[in-house]
Parts: C-alpha cells; sequence; structure tokens
C-alpha cells in the first residue's frame, strides 16, 4: 500500500517491433521479430505472470505481426531449423578450436532458444494473448510521430486505427497511450482527446534539466488530458553510453562468432554467466537505490510524494542487453526489500493528484536525441521526412483512397525508418523499406481496385480510407 509523501517508482515497458515479418531474413528483417520473442518477449511474460508490477505497453504495430496465423510455427522452424544449427556449428567450431569457456557459453544461450521455444508451444503460438493480458496501454498504428504528420487526418487515423486494433484484439482499453518517441506538441492534444487518450508519456528534459523535480509530477493539460514525464535521469542508468550494460561483465552484443552468436564479455573475455547475473543483481540494489534517493531529495512536497516514471524499450532488455531481464526480476525483489513502492502507473496516477499545466507554448519534445525531433527530421533524414509528408499529402488528395494504399502510407509513416537511418544501424534496410512502400502507395493510387501486396498481409487491418478522408 503506497503510504501519502513516500513516492513511487513505475516501470513502463515500451514493446515494439516495425513491421519486419516477410520482410527479408538476415541479418536485417523478421530474424528481429524470432530474436526478441526469444530473448525479451518470452521471458518478460515470465516475470509478469508471476504477478510483476510493471507497465506494459504493446504498440499495434507489433501485435500485428504476433497476430499472423501461424507465428508459433514458424518460430518453432527459426529455433529448430536455424539456431540449433547456428548453435552447433560455433560451438564445435570454438571447442576444436580449444576454446571451452566460449564453448560452454554458447551451449547455454542454446538453451535460451530451447526454453522460449517449448512456452511458445505450451501457449500454442499465442504470445500476443499471453502478453495482451498484461497491457493496457496501447499507441499509433504504426508507431508515427504525430507532430511530424502533414495532416490532422493522419494523425487521427493513427490514433483510430491502434485504438480499434487494441480494442478488437484485448476487449477494450481506458485511455493510455504511448506516444511514439515520447514525442508530444501542444497541437496534438485536441486529437488525443478526441480519440479517448487520457494519459500519456511525455519527456521534457529540454524544459526542465534533468534531476529536477519537474520530473517527477504527473501533468494536467485542460481538464482530461495527463502528461506524465518519463525521468532520464535515472533511465539513463539502464541506457546511456555509461549504463549498467556497458559493464565487463556482461555479455557483449556486439563481438560475434561467425553464425552471430555472443560468447564473449564486454572487457573481452570469455563470457561468466554466474558472474554477470550476480553483478545484475548488483545493479538492481544500486538502481532501486538511486531511485529511492531521487524520491527522498526532490518528491519532498510534491504530491503523494513523487513519482517516478522510468521507462524503457523491452527488446533493450534480454535482446540488446542479455542479463536485462534478470536484472528487472531483481529490481522487483529489490524494491520490496528497500521498501520502495513498485506500482503500475494506472495505479500510481490513480493515486497521485496531477498539477495543472498550461502546455499552450511549448516546444516539440521526444526521448531522441537532443529532446527534440531532429532524430526523425533532422538533415540527417530530411530527405525521408518530405519523402513522407509528400506520399501523406498525395494520399489525402486522392479521390478514391483504397485500403491497400492507405496501409503503404501509415507503414512509411512509421518512426523506425529514419532513426535507423540517423543512428546508422541496419544498413541500407531502411531506406530500402521506406521506399519500397513508397512505390507501393504509388501503385495503390494509381489502381485502385487492385488487392494489396502480399507483403502487408497483416499491417493496420483496422484502417479505414473512410475514416481517414472523413470531414471533422
Amino acid at each position: 500500500m503506497r503510504r501519502e509523501g513516500d513516492g513511487a517508482l513505475a516501470i513502463v515497458l515500451h514493446t515494439h517491433m516495425p513491421y519486419v515479418e516477410g520482410f527479408g531474413t538476415w541479418p536485417f528483417g523478421e530474424e528481429w521479430l524470432w530474436e526478441a520473442i526469444a530473448g525479451s518477449y518470452v521471458p518478460l511474460l515470465e516475470l509478469l505472470d508471476r504477478g510483476a508490477p510493471l507497465t506494459l505497453s504493446l504498440t499495434p504495430v507489433l501485435c500485428d505481426q504476433l497476430e499472423v496465423p501461424g507465428l508459433g510455427e514458424r518460430f518453432a522452424r527459426f529455433v529448430a531449423d536455424v539456431r540449433s544449427v547456428t548453435h552447433a556449428e560455433d560451438t564445435a567450431g570454438l571447442r576444436a578450436a580449444g576454446h571451452e569457456q566460449l564453448a560452454e557459453a554458447l551451449e547455454h544461450s542454446w538453451e535460451d532458444y530451447r526454453r522460449a521455444a517449448r512456452r511458445m508451444q505450451e501457449l500454442g503460438g499465442d504470445l500476443l494473448g499471453a502478453l495482451g493480458a498484461h497491457a493496457r496501454w496501447t499507441s499509433s498504428a504504426t508507431h508515427a510521430i504525430l507532430p511530424l504528420v502533414a495532416t490532422e487526418a493522419a494523425a487521427r487515423e493513427q490514433l483510430r486505427c491502434g485504438i480499434a486494433s487494441h480494442r478488437r484484439r484485448f476487449g477494450g482499453w481506458d485511455g493510455g497511450l504511448w506516444l511514439p518517441e515520447c514525442a508530444h506538441e501542444p497541437w496534438i492534444e485536441p486529437l488525443l482527446r478526441a480519440a479517448g487518450v487520457s494519459r500519456v508519456c511525455v519527456e521534457l528534459t529540454g524544459r526542465f534539466p534533468a534531476g529536477a523535480p519537474e520530473h517527477l509530477r504527473p501533468l494536467r493539460s485542460g481538464e482530461d488530458l495527463v502528461l506524465v514525464p518519463v525521468d532520464r535521469q535515472t533511465m539513463s542508468l539502464v541506457w546511456s553510453e555509461q549504463g549498467y550494460p556497458c559493464a565487463p561483465e556482461y555479455r557483449d552484443y556486439h563481438h560475434h562468432t561467425v553464425h552471430h552468436h555472443n560468447p564473449w564479455n564486454n572487457s573481452g573475455g570469455g563470457y561468466d554467466r554466474e558472474a554477470a547475473l550476480a553483478l545484475a543483481a548488483a545493479h538492481a540494489a544500486d538502481f532501486v537505490g538511486r531511485a529511492r534517493a531521487r524520491l527522498a531529495e526532490q518528491g519532498a512536497g510534491l504530491p503523494g510524494g513523487g513519482l517516478l516514471v522510468c521507462a524503457l524499450d523491452t527488446e533493450l532488455l534480454g535482446h540488446w542487453w542479455y542479463e536485462g531481464v534478470a536484472w528487472l526480476a531483481a529490481v522487483v525483489e529489490e524494491c520490496a526489500r528497500q521498501g520502495l513502492a513498485l506500482m503500475h502507473l494506472d495505479e500510481a496516477l490513480a493515486a497521485t493528484e496531477p498539477l495543472p499545466a498550461d502546455t499552450s507554448g511549448w516546444q516539440a519534445s521526444s526521448w531522441g536525441l537532443g529532446g527534440d525531433l531532429s532524430t526523425w527530421s533532422g538533415p540527417a533524414v530530411a530527405d525521408l521526412a518530405f519523402a513522407v509528408r509528400a506520399a501523406e499529402l498525395r494520399a489525402a488528395g486522392a479521390p478514391d483512397l483504397s485500403a491497400a494504399a492507405l496501409r503503404e502510407l501509415l507503414a512509411m509513416q512509421a518512426s523506425d525508418w529514419p532513426f535507423l537511418v540517423a543512428r546508422g544501424l541496419a544498413g541500407p534496410y531502411a531506406r530500402e523499406r521506406l521506399s519500397g512502400h513508397e512505390r507501393g502507395l504509388e501503385q495503390a493510387l494509381a489502381a485502385p481496385g487492385e488487392p494489396r501486396r502480399e507483403g502487408l498481409r497483416n499491417l493496420a487491418v483496422d484502417a479505414d480510407p473512410r475514416a481517414f478522408a472523413a470531414p471533422v
């Protein structure tokens, strides 16, 4: 039970994958989905099923892929036909070269895939249903950055489609929405309200310095929209160039074998699983201790003692940071041990009175580099930003917009493509994907009666061109 003045911690897990199902395999494409299932989603599900009070957001575009018929069988084939072979070959090669510790590390890694495959089989392949039992928050249809769309019509459809998909899949929704990239600008607030959104997370480090008490207090804009700041200072303990995952004992994500397996630690030595898990427990104790200190120092005088929100990409835990789910489980235990209230964000908000805020003069903000929108619209990706906006305007002006054309546009609007380009990740994959959807849009606009492309078989199936074209 949360006591007045104690403050509380809420951990929000933003669970998202761009639409890669059916679009490429190794090294870029749907293998990302299989790896996230094995390394992040299944291990996290076990923690959630044990009752961990974590806030889970599932983006509609990830759900689109987890809903594809036959997903469980395809994942099982990936584990049996790909990962079993590659692990065996790399393990044998390392052992033949006299690297026994590295070989044993790969054997442990293979067991992770086997456990994930067994769990998927137990679920009958319905990972979406299992995760959905814990998910109350949704997002825009394809993770579009709403302040960067060209028209209100597109923003409305991103919201309408995403929320409709969540309701169809999970039987209801009560207003929690993850703003993609925490991207906020005042003009989108009326659209959020009209869609039924009551609470969103925002990144305000560009407005208030990191560590300021303003990051520990929910804000109410108008009568019915709660803006929940995420705490960059606390999140940086995990996600930064000096964050926990960089410690020498943890498994190195970037140094890999021929078949892209990871038997080394960050210091270049052989991976020691027990040492890494021990460090994860120590880092969990440190994290909770720092969160408690932050609330004690900066939460005094705030409603309820302050609300510290640590928001993380789910895929960081387990996939990028191999020990991340173990760390998270230890955080849950440490909160109980150290007396820090760990609460689902919705319960924490119900126990906290937001402070009124006038956002009318606020600048655009996000959790991207610099706290603004430049990661998705700056010089490195300006051509992509203009191409997407131009495509949107062509679609908005089409006299007979088809569902196929609308879905290609929604695919183009995903924030992932400019992010990957801006960060220099995934080679040419992101540009190729965006260009492919642009061509698909042009083809659909030219021949509105043609069926959709096979590649988009399950993307945004709730998209509605009539809603997109409807006057306000």
